[in-house]
């Protein structure tokens, strides 16, 4: 039994403030992280090891070690992404997979996405099995799942494009929120795409759906696509704001456009 103090908590403000209790309860998986900073305070060795004793896998610890010791500059992003990457080379049993996808810590999921999309090597594979972190619970997950797919959706934009616009139909307001926040123009942290900068007009179809969502989530992802998109064509941004205002005079695309324009309106 994980103590309410525990599950009820609030994330920290800074790393001085992370509570030395909840962190021997992450080392162990069996917690989720409440914010970044509880999520940089834990020790992913620490807990991968539970992990392969969990699977089984012990003798594999030698080689996740040599992977996180090997990079010149290792942070707790690179550290998920090399424990993720490498467990997806060194195996595709599901029985693995469905163990990682589905562990209570957030961590160990953020992993499983890194190594599942290892395994796919088209667009077109590759989103459909990364659906399910996209939808995860965490927002941690959430955003690996971009960091994962990103720059082969970039590769192949046509396509991504296409399989999004589905997902701009979904029930599920993670998946909505995936299928714009993925596909930035600019975005945080990931690769911009020169495409949408130089012609925003072909992302449309991943926001004209949403432009009235019932989802606050998704309707700032779409505010910040078209905010990115103002950097670098704002007058585009600015002609589909007033076809939207005529169009939808909902407070949800009221909502969208104030944000959308705030760069273009400073």
């Amino acid at each position: 039994m994980i103590p309410k103090h525990i599950l009820d908590r609030k994330g920290p403000r800074s790393a001085k403030d992370v509570n030395p209790e909840v962190i021997t309860y992450l080392n162990k998986g069996l917690i989720e992280t409440k914010n970044l900073m509880e999520w940089l305070a834990v020790d992913q060795l620490s807990l991968l090891q539970l992990v392969l004793q969990t699977l089984g896998k012990e003798e594999w610890f030698i080689d996740f070690e040599a992977a996180v010791s090997s990079q010149k500059k290792p942070t707790a992003n690179s550290n998920t992404k090399v424990i993720g990457e490498t467990f997806g080379l060194l195996t595709k049993e599901s029985t693995i997979y469905k163990q990682l996808k589905t562990h209570t810590s957030d961590i160990v999921r953020c992993w499983s996405c890194w190594a599942e999309s290892l395994h796919y090597d088209t667009v077109t594979s590759l989103l459909p099995a990364m659906q399910e972190y996209a939808a995860d619970t965490h927002f941690g997950v959430r955003e690996v799942v971009i960091f994962a797919t990103k720059e082969r959706m970039i590769a192949d934009l046509d396509t991504a494009i296409n399989i999004l616009s589905t997902w701009t139909k979904n029930e599920d307001e993670n998946i909505r929120r995936f299928a714009v926040e993925s596909l930035r123009p600019v975005g945080v942290w990931t690769k911009k795409i020169a495409a949408f900068q130089e012609e925003p007009q072909k992302g449309i179809t991943l926001l004209e759906p949403l432009k009235s969502d019932s989802s606050k989530y998704v309707r700032d992802a779409v505010a910040n696509w078209l905010n990115d998109a103002s950097k670098s064509d704002p007058i585009w941004v600015q002609n589909t704001c007033n076809r939207w205002e005529k169009e939808s005079t909902t407070k949800e695309t009221t909502y969208i456009i104030k944000r959308g324009l705030r760069t273009i309106r400073k």
